[in-house]
């Protein structure tokens, strides 16, 4: 090799940038325009975040173009009904949806048409064939038998979806409330999902960071709070889901509704997180957090029954996000504070919480989430986030990539002429 073509070399790869692997999120799609494609299937994966459907796209001059397109987590499409089954390969189908913002041949499922002329949305929920008969709320006994409330088993959010089943448009709401509104209803006292059909977010200038790095904290925060949060870019691999990571014991409890088991012994509780596999034990009959806690991710939780009331006190933290949606950091002085009611029907395990960390935010961050007992039977689903912000340049925006080639250029040129003035000036 030259010692021209080694420097080239070494100028192309320290000047271009590094690909960084990141996470879709619906701004990435353009909800205002749509795309109606269709083809075989080649092949479908079935994980979390989101699954990804892969066909083959034949034009008419014979000329094969491969797409992908984006569904839900497995996890939810499992509770709605969807099988891997539905998209063996070479069924055919056409997609209608949103073109992806950023990279050729990819979009937005909205619909799926098959070639019998099935058709299922988004959200749409698919009847399951009725296997053995779902467990009457009388054969779910509320009390154990040493007459504490019975925590143990599979539990999961109601599903949120949105008013519109194809996912394009309208507001983010339960299920049992959104089947009964008109598609793509924004109810009063809601708004649309920010990133769908004509909302703000999708005429911004740059709608990916509109979408996830200009929205408020949902705490105001110290300076130490700042500071960490500093260059922090929700829709990168900052953001520990989309390093396939857990978040925290409170986001990921019922983010995208997946399914957590609970499992109930004398002396501890342990729970299993459907969303990233985060699994932490609550130890009962203990009165103190030992002086030596290595820090995690979860922490280290006691728990103690007031009543029919669990109470958990957990600290021993790592730094980390309690919320990367909400641009909330937290840091190893992290304290929450959860209650965990079973409500009399046995079957609804509602929880509020309270969490203050003196350093990074001021005040408690309080909230509450509800659970039922699943539909579905907990399943460990891989993850796998197989999107990115922008092909080739992991997020990096398109005006860098190309003020990165044109410092090659220009790099590559001055080195050409500093050699060849070298080789003139030394002697023969």
């Amino acid at each position: 090799m030259s010692h021209f073509t080694a420097l080239v070399f070494v100028v192309l790869f320290t000047a271009w940038p590094v690909q960084s692997w990141a996470h879709h999120g619906i701004i990435n799609f353009d909800m205002n325009r749509e795309v109606d494609v269709s083809g075989v299937v080649a092949r479908l994966a079935f994980v979390n975040p989101h699954s990804w459907l892969h066909f083959d796209v034949t034009a008419p001059d014979g000329r094969v173009t491969p797409w992908k397109c984006e569904l839900r987590g497995a996890t939810v499409l499992r509770r709605s009904g969807w099988s891997p089954e539905m998209f063996t390969r070479g069924t055919r189908v056409r997609v209608t949806g949103a073109p992806d913002r950023f990279e050729p041949n990819t979009c937005y499922l909205g619909t799926a048409v098959f070639e019998d002329g099935t058709r299922v949305d988004r959200y749409g929920q698919i009847s399951r064939p009725a296997a053995a008969p779902a467990a009457a709320a009388g054969e779910r006994p509320r009390l154990l038998p040493d007459g504490r409330p019975n925590l143990a088993g599979e539990w999961a959010a109601e599903q949120r979806v949105l008013t519109d089943p194809r996912g394009i448009s309208g507001a983010f709401l339960p299920l049992s409330v959104a089947r009964g509104l008109e598609a793509g209803a924004v109810p009063e006292g809601t708004q649309a999902f920010p990133g769908t059909r004509g909302t703000a977010v999708t005429r911004a200038e740059d709608p990916v960071n509109e979408f996830w790095n200009r929205r408020p904290s949902l705490r105001p925060l110290t300076a130490a709070g700042a500071k960490a949060m500093e260059g922090f870019d929700g829709a990168s691999d900052d953001n520990p889901r989309l390093r396939c990571e857990p978040t925290s014991i409170l986001f990921d409890w019922t983010f995208e509704s997946d399914v957590n088991r609970i499992v109930q012994e004398d002396d501890r509780i342990v729970l299993t997180y459907g969303s990233m596999g985060l699994e932490r034990t609550i130890h009962l009959n203990v009165s103190q957090h030992p002086a030596d806690i290595t820090p995690s991710r979860g922490g280290h939780s006691i728990g103690r029954w007031e009543e029919d009331v669990l109470v958990v006190d957990t600290v021993g933290f790592e730094p980390g996000i309690l919320s990367a949606d909400g641009r909330l950091p937290h840091s190893d002085r992290l304290h929450v504070v959860e209650r965990f009611t079973l409500e009399p029907n046995g079957r609804t395990l509602t929880r509020n919480w309270v969490a203050e960390d003196p350093l990074y935010f001021e005040g408690e961050y309080t909230g509450r989430d509800v659970v039922h007992i699943s539909d579905v039977p907990y399943q460990r689903t891989p993850c796998e986030d197989l999107s990115y912000k922008s092909p080739g340049a992991g997020g990096v925006p398109r005006a860098a990539v190309w003020g990165a080639s044109a410092v090659v250029v220009v790099g590559i040129a001055v080195l050409a002429w500093r050699l060849s003035r070298r080789r003139r000036e030394s002697p023969a």
